[in-house]
């Protein structure tokens, strides 16, 4: 990497997109043996970021997190973008691809709350916030009697609203509290048994020029190939089911001794019913693995399931 002075890192300017950013400049700085400066961050404001009035379903989808840094990629002005993996299109843009993972932080769901300890000790009729229809769907699968409501902006602007009362509780992401150092806001942690998290949780993704092979060199020795086989089985799963922002889909694969356990739920928006499916198979597999499970849960949805 010696012809290489600096490797300009493209991020979303939220606290947990920064926080993500600087974990992969000190991962890359302390692999390469550079500076931080040689690793500049460039913040890139996304069309998603601005939306705080309404669900991104009703305005595009998780591409609404992306495609400015796309842009930037692609244009040469950034060498790689880093992403929330959950946020990222099942497709993307021809010249992109994602590099690899780094290593997964924890998956579950965080339910917080002044009011109640876990989810089911809440008052009946209480008001749940999220922007995330699968979050949504699998609280009203729990408790079909609370109420649950738009809830947009980063983290701290959701414990804000809880803090001032204008819901009883939320969901967030224990991978980015912990990311945030905001452990200390935790009610309860969400058992994946109970709770399955979205494709793509916990994972942090960088995604490069899909013919820099100068940048894929230089990422490849920070990035964790366990991480990639089980995002490889989640994407795939997500994309036999069309998966997007409008869809209440969850989906978590890892491996288990030298089997890759993929574990996958769709569920109707009001939560009244869901379908889940379980694969095993070799990491190698990890694709055509996801791709069945998502083909299973496809042929046993009757139709209209996603119609509330």
């Amino acid at each position: 990497m010696a012809d290489l002075s600096t490797l300009t890192i493209g991020t979303r300017g939220s606290p947990l997109a920064l926080a993500q950013a600087r974990e992969t400049q000190t991962r890359l700085a302390d692999s390469l043996g550079w500076t931080l400066e040689q690793l500049p961050l460039k913040l890139i404001k996304t069309t998603g970021d601005t939306i705080q009035d309404r669900a991104l379903s009703e305005a595009g989808g998780k591409g609404l997190f992306t495609k400015e840094l796309d842009t930037e990629l692609l244009d040469g002005r950034i060498d790689l973008a880093v992403h929330s993996s959950k946020d990222l299109p099942t497709v993307l843009p021809d010249g992109i691809v994602i590099a690899g993972y780094f290593p997964r932080e924890d998956v579950r769901d965080a339910f917080i709350s002044r009011r109640a300890k876990t989810l089911r000790d809440l008052p009946q009729g209480a008001v749940v916030g999220t922007a995330s229809l699968r979050r949504q769907a699998q609280v009203l699968r729990l408790r079909p009697d609370l109420k649950v409501t738009l809830l947009r902006g980063n983290v701290e602007t959701r414990l804000a609203k809880l803090d001032r009362g204008e819901v009883d509780a939320t969901l967030l992401a224990m991978a980015g509290l912990r990311r945030l150092g905001l452990t200390d806001h935790v009610t309860a942690i969400l058992d994946t048994d109970d709770f399955l998290p979205a494709v793509g949780q916990g994972a942090i993704a960088v995604a490069v020029r899909d013919k820099d092979e100068r940048v894929k060199a230089a990422l490849r020795p920070v990035l964790d190939p366990k991480t990639g086989y089980a995002l490889a089985a989640e994407r795939a799963f997500l994309s036999v089911l069309d998966g997007s922002c409008r869809t209440p889909i969850a989906g978590h694969a890892r491996l288990e001794g030298a089997e890759l356990v993929l574990h996958g739920l769709v569920l109707r928006p009001d939560g009244s019913d869901s379908l889940v499916v379980t694969r095993r198979g070799a990491p190698s597999d990890a694709e055509a693995l996801g791709r069945e499970a998502g083909l299973d849960l496809k042929a046993r949805m009757p139709a209209g399931f996603l119609n509330v």
